[in-house]
Parts: structure tokens; C-alpha cells; sequence
């Protein structure tokens, strides 16, 4: 059972945390780009030479967070938390200090074998089978994901010249879980992959009246008799998966953008 609270929670998100010398006042650029991947997380960093202002800290971690200059718009950058819960806190966490939209991508497990390694997978309904949703909504079966920005995502897409896959997804907690009759259940039920955030992205997203966009490059197959990993192991085809980052920058440009044309 989970009770969706409608009280004021006793304990809220503060924002980061800074070392000596950084600006405790700080707000940060209204776009943020989460990475799952921490190794084209610090890719990006080195490659765009993104200045350091704070940091999440979580009781057994700390993850700093940057500024992103691209184009002349600014963007925060965030390694993502795996997993609904721990993209939910860094969300909140963000939130608390300016940021208002999210653009997050890493990779997902495919339950359709004819999407291909390393392509593109765009959400727009995720079926809830993790925890941390239903306490930021109303208990459901599924939650729409990506209501905004699809047209102009494939825009950048078609730019780029990558293939995309547009469907459902799978959002589980539990991926040694993902047991052969619920694989078969959620593929007859429409998903096209599964994935870990979905879901909870979506539901903090719409309690805090935040924009999102998910996206995925489609790693390990699941449509299959024996699994198989394709390139989900992070160095596996590295560099198909390093060219996935102009979609992050370019959606975000798009969304920053929209901020500036609006006031």
C-alpha cells in the first residue's frame, strides 16, 4: 500500500550544497540536462568546459552539478540518479535551486528487437511499476510522459539524422525482476522498453508544474529468447552514444528559447 500525502511535507528539498568560495546564492539557468551515463557526463563536462557551482549530496554520494554554455544559452548539468527515486530528489533538489525544466537521456532496454542499438526512444506513456510516483500523484496505471517539445525533439532528430522509436514504456524499480510473463505482459500492453525513471520523472514534474523531456538510446534487448546486452555496458559503442549529446543540447536550446520569447 502507498498513501498519497495532501499535506505540506514536513521535510523539503533546500537546494545544493556549495563549497567555500561558491555562491550560495546562485540560480541556476532554468534548463536542466541530466546524464545517466557517467561517463559521457564527464565527457560533456571536459568537452564544453563547464564551470563547477555546487553540488547534490545524498547520505553515501555527492554529485556536482555544472553550467553548460552552448550557443549562448546556459544550462545547468546533472549526473541523473538511476532509478525513480533518486531522479526524484535530484529533481526536487534542482528545483529548489531555479531550475524549472528538464531535459534527461541514458539508455533503456528494448522490447521491440527491430528497434535498432544505440536509436532513439521517445516516451510518451509510461505504465507505473515503481513506487515513488504514487506519492507525487494519484495512484494510476499509467502517466503521460513528454507532453510537450515531441515535434520539436524530432525536428532535431530528423537534423541529426537519427532513427526514433515513439511509444509506451515500461518504468520498473526492479530490474532483476523484469521476469519473462511481465516482459510478455507489458509488450502485449503496448510498451516498447523499459526503463527505471519515467514515470517518476513525470509525476515530480507535473507537482511542481516543471517541463520534461526523456529520451533513451536503446541498450539491451528483451525481446528475445536468452537476453541479450547489445551495448548496454557503458563503453559499448561509446561513440554512437557521444553523438546522442547534441540531441540533450539542441532540445535544450530550444526550450531555453522558448523562456526568452515568452516574457
Amino acid at each position: 500500500m502507498i498513501k498519497l500525502g495532501h499535506l505540506e511535507p514536513l521535510l523539503k528539498a533546500k537546494g545544493l550544497d556549495f563549497d567555500e568560495g561558491q555562491d550560495s546564492n546562485i540560480r541556476l539557468p532554468e534548463v536542466a540536462i541530466g546524464v545517466f551515463s557517467k561517463h559521457l557526463f564527464n565527457s560533456i563536462v571536459d568537452k564544453y568546459h563547464c564551470k563547477e557551482v555546487g553540488r547534490i549530496r545524498n547520505v553515501n554520494f555527492i554529485k556536482r552539478v555544472y553550467i553548460l554554455s552552448y550557443k549562448k544559452c546556459k544550462f545547468t548539468i546533472f549526473l541523473a540518479g538511476v532509478g525513480a527515486s533518486a531522479i526524484a530528489s535530484d529533481i526536487e533538489i534542482l528545483h529548489a535551486q531555479g531550475v524549472e525544466k528538464v531535459v534527461i537521456f541514458g539508455s533503456c532496454g528494448v522490447l521491440d528487437s527491430t528497434i535498432e542499438d544505440c536509436s532513439i526512444v521517445i516516451p510518451n506513456l509510461a505504465f507505473r511499476e515503481e513506487g515513488t510516483s504514487y506519492h507525487y500523484v494519484e495512484a494510476s496505471d499509467t502517466i503521460e510522459v513528454n507532453p510537450k517539445y515531441q515535434k520539436t525533439f524530432i525536428k532535431i532528430l530528423k537534423k541529426f539524422g537519427f532513427g526514433y522509436t515513439i511509444g509506451s514504456v515500461w518504468t520498473t524499480d526492479a530490474f532483476y525482476r523484469e521476469t519473462i510473463d511481465k516482459i510478455d505482459y507489458f509488450k502485449k500492453m503496448g510498451a516498447k522498453a523499459v526503463d527505471m525513471e519515467a514515470s517518476a520523472i513525470a509525476a515530480v514534474c507535473q507537482v511542481f508544474n516543471m517541463e520534461h523531456f526523456i529520451f533513451y538510446y536503446a541498450g539491451d534487448n528483451l525481446d528475445c529468447a536468452v537476453w541479450d546486452a547489445r551495448s548496454l555496458e557503458e563503453l559499448a559503442n561509446i561513440e554512437k552514444k557521444k553523438a546522442v549529446v547534441i540531441l540533450a543540447l539542441e532540445l535544450a536550446q530550444k526550450m531555453s528559447q522558448q523562456d526568452k520569447t515568452s516574457h
